[in-house]
């Protein structure tokens, strides 16, 4: 990759590290289920009149809306307002590629090697180092949440692959239309049906500003802006290149955490952080050595372009029945 391309890479990572950020600031003015739901309207309402629909079926698009959206981002937001730090839910979120792979084989069929079953067993250690480290001090139901959480974006993941799309951006663009239905139902029911639209009004004063913009940044920056630019190295690198730069996600989340928040993390959620970022890096196969200078490698999975964090992609599961002169 070329120092500019390099630099791109680490901005996408570092855009969507302050995504947790904003969505801890933006819980301090909205409830969860309310906030995931504006979210993606912000995003709904421009997708449906400028950007082309993907060719894909249609149930595969509402599995992933359901999937990443709804549940990864709804549980995720209401993990964090229940007391999960913003730092530490990018990391245990990261769980989100150790369930693909474990969803690949119970639903489409993949076969696991050795190493993905390694990074597997070293990630789910960190998982129980955080545990662990967060039962001596905390309540277990945010983590728990977290994993929940984690486990939509998985399920969001195996639907992106099963629906094949032409265009990964513009499929990833799409799924915004699913999600706020659903989550401002669920808004309705659990937290009242006028206290978000309230507090949307409470936005434009001079408290509830911060709200507004961190609203906007989740949506805009994390999404349009971080997805774009990702989806583009993707075209022009193998996604073994890029996607290891996603794991600099929590390391930009916990840091922008510890210096804005004062979350200092403890030295289990240290440890155990780093175990899951290691799990999921060897259970992707990553080989820094691999692919050196290589353009126009594997496909790049939708899973690869999504704001908030990105899972680095597996190979194509469909590569293999392609015909070589049509790969990559």
């Amino acid at each position: 990759m070329s120092v500019r391309d390099r630099l791109l890479a680490v901005l996408v990572a570092v855009l969507w590290g302050l995504n947790f950020l904003a969505v801890r600031i933006g819980l301090d003015h909205y409830p969860p289920f309310f906030l995931s739901a504006l979210r993606f309207v912000v995003l709904a309402v421009p997708v449906i009149v400028f950007v082309p629909r993907p060719k894909v079926p249609l149930r595969w698009l509402v599995v992933y809306g359901l999937g990443f959206g709804v549940m990864q981002f709804g549980l995720l937001f209401l993990a964090i307002d229940q007391g999960m730090p913003s730092g530490q839910a990018s990391v245990v979120v990261q769980a989100s590629a150790p369930f693909t792979m474990l969803l690949g084989v119970l639903v489409l069929g993949e076969r696991i090697s050795r190493g993905q079953l390694a990074g597997i067993a070293v990630a789910v250690a960190g998982m129980a180092v955080i545990a662990v480290g967060r039962a001596r001090t905390a309540a277990l139901l945010p983590l728990i949440l977290t994993l929940l959480a984690a486990l939509g974006w998985a399920f969001g993941n195996i639907a992106g692959r099963k629906a094949r799309p032409d265009h990964p951006l513009r499929f990833a663009l799409w799924m915004s239309v699913v999600p706020p239905i659903p989550l401002l139902a669920l808004s309705a029911v659990m937290e009242g049906p006028g206290t978000g639209w309230r507090d949307v009004a409470d936005s434009f004063s001079a408290d509830g500003w911060p709200g507004l913009v961190a609203l906007v940044y989740t949506a805009l920056a994390g999404s349009v802006v971080g997805s774009g630019i990702w989806t583009t190295l993707l075209k022009r690198y193998e996604a073994g290149r890029v996607a290891p730069f996603s794991m600099l996600v929590p390391v930009v989340a916990v840091l922008a955490a510890w210096l804005a928040l004062g979350e200092r993390p403890t030295a289990w959620s240290l440890v155990g952080g780093a175990a899951v970022v290691s799990g999921v890096l060897v259970g992707t196969g990553w080989n820094p050595f691999a692919g050196r200078g290589a353009r126009g490698g594997a496909r790049a999975d939708p899973a690869a372009v999504q704001g908030g964090g990105a899972v680095p992609p597996g190979p194509d599961p469909h590569e293999r029945d392609r015909p070589r002169s049509v790969r990559g």
